[in-house]
């Protein structure tokens, strides 16, 4: 971590003349009597995006952003405020605001702060200088020229490009110092066809922690441009979708953003020390059918969910949620684990500096089982094939959730038959996992969009899954099976 540490003193200390002793003696300000845990999170945040639409650069937007936000928890509470300046002054004004919660207890000794040592997932580069703004544009230009010569059923092309770099420092009462640069790139296509007067859209989208470079190399933004035409003209030729109880054979990869809606959410700590989540006091039990695995990776070297370091500093893991059908864990931050009793897992994120911390996903997923997905298929009489999937809300105490499927197919007698448009899946979550009959064998990641929202945050994430048999489903569909 030595070079993003210097990074980040260089890009968030070294221009307010503030140092490493400068943060050591504003906890000063901030520990003090019935202080049980306190943090500075620095932040430097540069961003930009490009949109085309029909081969006009609609918008080219850039910014930056910095701050530094401050916690002192006692107990249950905690007391939090920011400045968007980082000096010494701001910092000790901030650390004053947020001690302020309580007011007896404990006092702390001095402090001195030590770095800590965790893995590198990812460069520490900024990709918005990677290539000038004639090469972006040139870029989004090249995939609508090759959605236009493609098929003369288009209509209109939008596309999107988008680039960051966040650089974190967060220095915390028990001495530990953390540091990250996270870069991240995103590219979106979307393409709208027309027929017979008839007009359908398909989208694809794909990014990761690396660089412009290696987002834009092999052919990747050709290939998902092509996939989102594929999908405009799958869903040319739909058909309403069925309505009714049914088998439902979910695809992989980013379907598993059902997983993270109806299963993940359910699964952080807040949720369940609160006793407001449906899987609350039930460790130990069994929630999923035998062979369901799942996990939570921040781990996954270049992945959009993943971290080298949380928000709060800890390094990220591989949390074992779900093993083998029963519930095992719980994802933490530091807050939540210290009233829970447990451990932090490497889960507290926030969106920003004036943001507070919670227990959130990184990359989410279902590990393989052994059935071929053809299987799958083959074992269902009549049901759905969901292939891809769009918004979807879910209620956490019930475990309730609606999802629709921008992608489905009706199964008939054991094959893939009419694609359907329309379909929606109704269900609960812990009860749809107690009726997974088949876990494919072809786990799959998502191409690198995911984004989630809580509490008005959202931080980016990845989800996966491979293919599964899902015994009994309501779908919300069109017609009346």
């Amino acid at each position: 971590m030595t070079e993003s540490l210097a990074i980040a003193q260089s890009r968030l200390l070294a221009p307010t003349g503030l140092d490493q002793h400068g943060i050591e003696r504003a906890f000063g300000a901030l520990l003090g009597p019935g202080i049980e845990f306190g943090d500075f999170y620095f932040q430097h945040s540069r961003r930009e995006s490009w949109s085309m639409e029909d081969g006009i650069v609609k918008d080219g937007a850039h910014a930056i952003e910095q701050g530094v936000g401050v916690r002192a928890i006692s107990g249950e509470k905690t007391g939090f405020a920011y400045s968007e300046d980082i000096d010494a002054n701001a910092l000790l004004a901030a650390a004053g605001s947020a001690r302020a919660i309580a007011r007896d207890g404990r006092s702390h000794a001095p402090l001195a702060l030590a770095p800590v040592r965790a893995p590198v997932l990812y460069p520490a580069l900024d990709p918005v200088d990677a290539l000038d703004n004639a090469e972006k544009v040139e870029a989004l230009r090249r995939i609508d020229k090759l959605l236009r010569a493609a098929d003369p059923r288009v209509k209109q092309v939008m596309v999107g490009l988008s680039g960051n770099v966040d650089t974190v420092l967060v220095a915390r009462s028990d001495g530990v110092l953390a540091s990250d640069v996270r870069p991240l790139v995103r590219m979106n296509v979307q393409v709208i066809v027309e027929h017979n007067g008839r007009r359908e859209s398909g989208y694809a989208g794909f990014g990761g922690r690396y660089s412009y470079t290696e987002l834009l190399a092999n052919g990747q933004p050709e290939k998902f441009a092509r996939e989102a035409l594929r999908q405009a003209l799958v869903n040319l030729e739909a058909i309403d979708a069925p309505a009714g109880v049914m088998p439902v054979v979910l695809g992989n990869g980013w379907p598993g953003v059902l997983l993270h809606e109806a299963v993940g959410h359910g699964l952080e700590g807040d949720f369940n020390r609160k006793g407001t989540s449906t899987y609350a006091g039930r460790m130990g039990q069994r929630v999923a059918s035998p062979g369901v695995t799942i996990v939570d990776d921040g781990t996954l070297e270049g992945r959009r969910g993943s971290l080298n370091v949380d928000d709060e500093g800890t390094p990220t893991a591989c949390t074992t949620l779900i093993e083998d059908g029963v519930l095992v864990g719980y994802m933490q931050d530091t807050l939540n684990a210290r009233l829970m009793g447990a451990k932090p897992t490497g889960n507290g994120r926030r969106e920003s500096f004036a943001h507070l911390v919670m227990p959130r996903m990184t990359n989410t997923y279902m590990r393989a089982g052994t059935h071929d997905p053809e299987e799958m298929i083959r074992s269902v009489k009549r049901g759905l094939y969901a292939v891809n999937f769009g918004g979807g809300q879910v209620d956490i105490t019930s475990g309730k959730y609606v999802f629709s499927a921008t992608e489905a197919y009706l199964i008939e007698d054991g094959k893939v038959t009419a694609p359907v448009k329309g379909a929606t899946l109704i269900g609960n979550g812990p009860e749809t996992m107690q009726r997974v009959a088949m876990i494919g064998n072809d786990l799959a990641l998502d191409d690198g969009v995911g984004t989630c929202g809580k509490d008005g945050q959202s931080v980016p994430v990845g989800v996966g899954q491979p293919s599964l048999l899902i015994s009994e489903l309501t779908v919300g569909g069109t017609q009346a099976d």
